[in-house]
Parts: C-alpha cells; structure tokens; sequence
C-alpha cells in the first residue's frame, strides 16, 4: 500500500493495521481497536481472571500495557515508526475481573523526532483507573512505503 492520496485519518488506520498485524501481544489480551487517528487511539480490554493478582484486582501490569499499546498506536499514525522512550502511570483506582477498561490516547505535543502523549484509563462505566504519560522518539523507518 502506498501512502499517496491517503487522508491522515487513513494514513493512521493503515500504520495501525500494519502494526497490528505484528503486535501479537495486544491481539492476545484481546485488545480491541475503537478509535484510530492522527495522534489519538482509543483501545479497550477485558480483564480477565489471567490478568488478576493477590488482591484480586487487575494486576497493574496489565493495565500499563493497555495504556502502552493506545500510546503506541496513538504515535505511529503519521508513518514514522515511533517508539517509547519514556513512560510512567499513576493508579487511581483498582479495576476487577469481568471489568472492561478503554484507554483514550492523546497527543500533547510533536515536534521534531518527540512527543508527549496523555492516556486515560477508564473502566466500563467511564470512572478513572489510572492516567498514563508518555513520551515517543521517532526512529528510522516507516510502516508504510512513501512510493509504489
């Protein structure tokens, strides 16, 4: 596939469909994908008993990569391959079995080979569980070919 002619908002689902097709960590926690965009993606998931820890809540690792995955997604749109350089979460409230969580991704700033990137981590009726930065580098590479 070739980018010519592609609006952004095509252009970011096709970098995510692309990366998708390799992310076989998100595809088997069973990720979903509700919103792909130009800096933006929202991804949702079901906590199952897997994800679950001592407490019998969600163990927050689970829920990182949840937020890591949207902020992935969220700063691959543009076909640059981007990576993380930099991330940290807060926890605010825990998140149980049975419970789905969606992770909205937003882009704060670009600008040059870096960004900053928000995620809020919700559960299924809309209450925050944690609030995710976190920061890209742009690396060599696009998901994409400029050119046929």
């Amino acid at each position: 596939m070739s980018i010519a002619g592609l609006s952004p908002e095509a252009l970011a689902r096709a970098c995510a469909e692309t990366m998708c097709n390799d992310d076989s960590a998100s595809q088997r926690l069973g990720m979903t994908f509700d919103e792909i965009a130009p800096g933006r993606a929202t991804l949702s998931m079901t906590i199952t008993a897997e994800m679950s820890n001592g407490h019998a809540t969600a163990h927050g690792g689970y829920i990182f990569t949840l937020a890591d995955s949207a902020f992935a997604f969220a700063c691959n749109g543009y076909n640059q391959r981007t990576v993380a350089q930099h991330a940290a979460i807060t926890y605010i409230a825990p998140a149980f079995v049975g419970d789905r969580l969606t992770a909205r991704a937003v882009e704060i700033h670009r600008k040059g080979r870096g960004g900053i990137y928000d995620v809020h981590v919700t559960n299924q009726n809309g209450e925050p569980v944690a609030e995710f930065r976190g920061h890209s580098r742009t690396v060599k590479g696009t998901h994409l070919p400029e050119t046929d």
